[in-house]
């Protein structure tokens, strides 16, 4: 009874041992999973602490930030995407989760390999690590064969694809691997295998050849992105089988022939770009497209007509058709359904008139049709077009007056209607267009005085209103505009004085009111401005003198031919550069110039001898007062009768320091001046130790003194610590790094101040690669390379080193400075910013060198790194190339991002020229790495821009192979 009562009561023995096996084994693969996930946890960090909150031994691994587990409690996934995690990835300790299928980690900042032990996530179904900083290659793929979706887009991967490994992963829906620098490779084949994929990322993945045919077998794709690559041939015939294709981009490639017959068969098709390419033929098959919406066909050579179906496509938004040979007019009812909200067709052969519809609902944001043959006016619609920011019409024939509403467009930042027969006056409303930054009018027959509210409109930079009919007085409020940086109004009917108050536009660098009727004399203050390059006033009828304070440092073009000026030549301005500029002006003399009257008792008017008389009296009273009052103190031994003490200046040591300040103070003199920077003049101090030093005299905001002082105490003259000065200072003075120009010291006082820093005996890259022939052939690709390698670290250093980050916001070839080894050294920070949160700073001045400044720049005003990248990768291009950022053969208005880009699209062979003759054969497919690097830097839109981190990471993997030189003895 005994016996039967435990048979009875208890379970067993064998079940009793099963469940405890089970339940010491879910136990332990629980603590496993929790010491793997705390291993991932301490290879990485997040600026956001509470995402690893909850990470604790303590925790179920299942209540983890981030972490799902299916319904046996085993963790089965990692979502932790967008959380800013920073680190190494821990492949071995995640693919110990053994039923993990999927891990989601985009857009962090993970850097590191992909190490082997991915291969042991078997059972993964879901794999994103797109959006990182990861280096070398991705490893073989074959174990994850189910594998849905992969997902490793700008990830930071480089060296060659395992694509072998895609023959495993059949059941993939979602591959996305663009936007890596990987190695060329044609087309893989294995891709065509992937028959279950409706989504096909491979855009600037280094794909050489054609798109085979079998693309079409892919018949589920709804997504095919296959652009920037180094694709050629025709677009294949069986394209036209992909019935659900929703997006199709080619862009940025070789491709030739026509759109494939039976493309209008796509009518599910959404986005189309297939621009900068060379396909030709016209654009028949398109009219079927009725549910496009975007259409992107710009730089390529196709011809006949644009379809007038497309008035009639109900979704139709985006239209870029610009560069190509078509003919004919734009369709009536085009965007007369939703609206545009953008159309590009310039640099075609298109006529007729402007279809009137296309800023229904008020979408459009850009309106560019020039560089055609369009007739007739500007539709009154427009003039309600409130949405619009871009409207550019020049080079066609357009006529008639302008609408009113127009001028007066709250966001419009451009009007371009150059070389047109436009006529009327510009409207009053003008001072309302609060956004307007560029009015550009020259070329047309407008007329009327210039509207004193255009003095309202403070945001414009640009005014170019030349060969017109203007008439009446110039603006005297024209002072208010303190961002215009360029003034062009010649050849025009302009009379009156030049006001004044233009010293007070700050930015001008370039005035043009040549060909006008303007008398009185030049002002004074117009020498002021602290940016001026280029001053213009030739064929008026101006008289006076010409002022002494224009500089020859600042001004590169000096014409003031062909008026009434008299009176002697400023001895800074008599100089061979300067010398047409001054002819046509019988009262003006020089003991300098040739065919210049020499100044003479004789020579000038009364009126200019009655004036130096008066000077020379009045300076002869102020020696007789200050010779009698340095008299006096010496006889009464005045403490002044001391050289100036040192106490009297404010020295700030960053490093040791060896000498005394009074040496560094003496020695700023005109002999020893070697250069100028962005915010002051430069010297080079020779020590009686013999040590050199570089010393920095930052000018003043008010500029109007730098004209061309000899003595050290002239010079050291100023009225206030400048700006320049302080950012210079507060950027270097917090900075240790090799890459970054070392600053020794500041010593400031009352009405000085400098900066003492190393000097840098190979000058600077500039100079190198542009002014110094005979040492431009001794700077060979590794050199560049090292100086370009430097450089970025620089300003990543500056970009991520920092506590707050730096931006530089003049980057340049001149600005990287060469020590004995030529290495390089990032300088002149007068314009620098140190970001004090947030994504970018505002200025409210227009701040870097033209050919360098990022194209957002001169729109939004708006300085982030990526400005700084933008500037690198003209420096990149400087390197690769040994051409300037501005060249005639890169045509009108065009730099060398265009010219490097525009030839990039094409063969081999031709952008291989492209690399400087000077850099040896061997080293020119490292060079055209860089180039492409550059390429990257100077994309158009700031977000596609890499980070300096990422642009360092490049350069190294970039990193040439030397040649060994091996030496042979030979016994005899």
């Amino acid at each position: 009874m005994f016996a039967g009562g435990i048979l009875r009561c208890g379970p067993p023995r064998p079940i009793i041992l099963t469940s405890l096996f089970f339940l010491c084994l879910i136990t332990s693969t629980h603590s496993n999973e929790v010491q793997s996930l705390m291993k991932f946890k301490s290879s990485v960090q997040s600026s956001n602490e509470s995402i690893f909150s909850s990470w604790t031994e303590a925790n179920s691994p299942c209540s983890f930030t981030g972490i799902v587990c299916n319904t046996n409690g085993f963790v089965s996934e990692i979502n932790l995407a967008q959380k800013q995690l920073a680190g190494t990835l821990p492949l071995d300790s995640i693919c110990a989760l053994q039923s993990l299928e999927k891990i989601s980690l985009e857009s962090n900042f993970l850097h590191g390999s992909i190490s082997e032990e991915l291969r042991k996530c078997t059972n993964l179904k879901y794999l994103d690590l797109g959006g990182n900083f990861f280096n070398g290659a991705v490893p073989d793929l074959s174990s994850l064969n189910k594998l849905q979706y992969l997902n490793l887009n700008a990830s930071g991967i480089t060296g060659a694809f395992p694509w072998k490994s895609l023959e495993n992963l059949t059941s993939l829906t979602f591959f996305s691997l663009g936007d890596n620098l990987l190695e060329k490779t044609p087309f893989p084949s294995e891709v065509l295998k992937l028959e279950k994929l409706y989504w096909l990322y491979l855009t600037n993945c280094s794909i050489t050849g054609n798109i085979p045919l079998g693309i079409g077998n892919l018949t589920l794709l709804e997504n095919l992105e296959l652009s920037d690559n180094y694709l050629y041939g025709e677009i294949p015939a069986d394209i036209v089988k992909l019935h659900k294709l929703r997006q199709l981009e080619l862009y940025d490639n070789s491709l030739s022939g026509k759109i494939p017959l039976g493309f209008g068969n796509l009518t599910n098709l959404v986005n189309f770009d297939a621009s900068n390419n060379h396909l030709e033929g016209d654009l028949a098959e398109l009219r079927f497209l009725t549910n496009i919406a975007s259409l992107q066909l710009f730089q390529n050579q196709l011809s006949g007509t644009i379809p007038q179906e497309f008035g009639d496509f109900k979704s139709l938004a985006e239209i870029s058709l610009y560069d190509n040979k078509l003919t004919g007019s734009l369709p009536r009812n085009l965007g007369s359904w939703i609206g545009l909200e953008f159309i590009d067709v310039s640099d075609n052969s298109l006529s007729g008139h402007i279809p009137p519809d296309m800023c229904k609902n008020n979408k459009i944001n850009e309106l560019a049709l020039l560089n055609n043959s369009f007739t007739g006016s500007i539709p009154e619609t427009y003039a309600n077009c409130t949405s619009l920011e871009r409207f550019r019409l020049s080079r066609n024939s357009l006529s008639g007056v302008v609408p009113s509403g127009i001028w007066s467009l709250p966001n419009l930042k451009l009007i371009d209607l150059t070389m047109n027969k436009f006529e009327g006056p510009i409207a009053s409303d003008i001072g309302k267009a609060n956004s307007l930054a560029q009015l550009f009018l020259s070329g047309n027959q407008f007329s009327g005085e210039l509207p004193l509210e255009i003095s309202e409109a403070t945001s414009l930079v640009s005014i170019q209103l030349s060969s017109n009919q203007f008439s009446g007085h110039l603006p005297e409020m024209i002072g208010k505009l303190k961002k215009l940086s360029s003034l062009d109004l010649d050849n025009n009917n302009l009379s009156g004085v030049i006001p004044s108050s233009i010293s007070s536009c700050v930015s001008l660098n370039e005035i043009n009111l040549a060909g006008n009727s303007l008398y009185g004399e030049i002002p004074a203050s117009i020498g002021s401005l602290p940016t001026l390059n280029s001053l213009n006033l030739s064929s008026n009828k101006l008289s006076g003198e010409v002022p002494s304070s224009l500089s020859p440092r600042t001004l590169s073009l000096l014409d003031l031919s062909n008026n009434q000026l008299f009176g002697s030549i400023p001895e800074p301005l008599a100089i061979s550069a300067f010398r047409d500029g001054f002819v046509g002006n019988p009262g003006l003399c020089s003991q300098t110039l040739k065919n210049f009257q020499p100044c003479s008792s004789e020579s000038g008017r009364s009126k200019t001898h009655r004036t130096l008389l008066l000077c020379l009296m009045a300076g002869l009273i102020v020696l007789l007062v200050s010779s009698a009052y340095f008299l006096f103190m010496k006889l009464n031994h005045n403490k002044f009768e001391m050289p100036l003490k040192t106490s009297s200046w404010d020295v700030k040591q960053y490093h040791v320091l060896n000498f005394n300040e009074n040496e560094i103070i003496q020695g700023i003199r005109a002999e020893n001046l070697i250069g100028s920077g962005g915010s002051g003049n430069v010297y080079k101090i020779v020590l009686k130790s013999g040590a050199e030093f570089a010393v920095k005299h930052i000018w003043t905001s008010n500029q109007s003194n730098r004209g061309s002082c000899r003595s050290s105490s002239a010079m050291l003259k100023r009225s206030s610590r400048s700006p320049e000065f302080d950012a210079e200072v507060a950027t270097l003075s917090s900075i240790r790094h090799v890459n970054v120009v070392k600053l020794y010291c500041s010593i400031t006082s009352e009405d000085s101040s400098l900066l003492v820093y190393e000097l840098l005996p190979n000058g600077s890259l500039w100079d190198r690669l542009h002014t110094c022939n005979n040492k431009k052939t001794k700077m060979g690709w590794e050199v560049r390379y090292d100086i370009a390698l430097g450089a970025a670290r620089g300003l990543e250093y500056l970009h991520h080193g920092c506590d707050r980050p730096v931006i530089h916001r003049d980057v340049k070839s001149s600005n990287i400075l060469l020590d004995e080894e030529w290495k390089p050294r990032i300088a002149d920070f007068g314009l620098a910013k140190i970001v004090q949160g947030g994504a970018g700073n505002w200025t409210h001045v227009i701040a870097g060198t033209l050919g360098y400044m990022a194209p957002e720049y001169a729109y939004t005003v708006k300085v982030t790194e990526k400005s700084d990248v933008y500037s690198f990768g003209v420096v990149l291009m400087e390197l690769v190339t040994g051409k300037r950022p501005i060249e005639a053969e890169f045509g009108e208005n065009k730099d060398i991002v265009h010219w490097v880009c525009s030839n990039m699209r094409s063969s081999k062979e031709t952008y291989i020229e492209l690399v400087d003759s000077t850099i040896a054969k061997h080293f020119k497919e490292a060079a055209m790495k860089v180039l492409r690097i550059a390429t990257l830097c100077t994309a158009k839109i700031p977000s596609s821009r890499p980070s300096m981190r990422t642009v360092v990471q490049m350069l190294e993997e970039a990193e040439p192979c030397s040649l060994t030189n091996i030496t042979v003895t030979m016994d005899d």
